[in-house]
C-alpha cells in the first residue's frame, strides 16, 4: 500500500505540459477553494435539510464531492490514468451542472463556484493532456 503511494518519481515522469503548475501552486489553489466548497455547498446541504430547495439539488452536489476526493486516490495511488481522466470528467460535468441547478435558487452561490470551476477546467485540460500523451 505505501509504494503505491510513492507516486512523486512516477508523476514526474509523465509527459506534462509546460504550463503544469506545481505543487506548491495547486495546494494554494485548493486551500483557497476548499473553504469555498464547504461555504457553499454547507448552504446547499442546509437549504435542502430547512426544505428551502427541493432535494434532486443534492444529486450534483454530493456526485461532485464524491468525485472530487476519488481523484488522489485514483491518479497517485493508483496511478490510474484513465479512472482518473474519466473521474476529473466527471468533476467538471457535475460542477457545471451544479451550477445550473443552484443559480435558480442563489446566484451568489452560483457565483461562487466560479473559481473551483475555472480551476477543474484547468485540471480537467492537464488530464486529458496526461491522458493522451502517456
Amino acid at each position: 500500500m505505501l509504494e503505491s503511494w510513492n507516486w512523486e518519481g512516477w508523476y514526474t515522469a509523465l509527459n506534462k505540459p509546460p504550463w503544469t503548475p506545481g505543487g506548491g501552486t495547486i495546494g494554494t489553489i485548493w486551500g483557497v477553494l476548499y473553504p469555498i466548497i464547504f461555504i457553499t455547498y454547507g448552504w446547499v446541504f442546509y437549504k435542502i435539510y430547512k426544505k428551502k430547495i427541493p432535494r434532486s439539488v443534492l444529486k450534483p452536489f454530493v456526485t461532485n464531492l464524491i468525485a472530487n476526493f476519488l481523484f488522489t486516490p485514483l491518479f497517485f495511488g493508483a496511478k490510474n490514468i484513465n479512472l482518473a481522466t474519466i473521474d476529473i470528467l466527471i468533476v467538471w460535468i457535475t460542477l457545471v451542472w451544479g451550477i445550473r441547478t443552484i443559480c435558480k435558487y442563489s446566484r451568489l452561490v452560483a457565483y461562487l463556484q466560479l473559481p473551483y470551476l475555472t480551476w477543474v477546467s484547468i485540471a480537467t485540460t492537464l488530464q486529458l493532456y496526461i491522458f493522451f500523451n502517456n
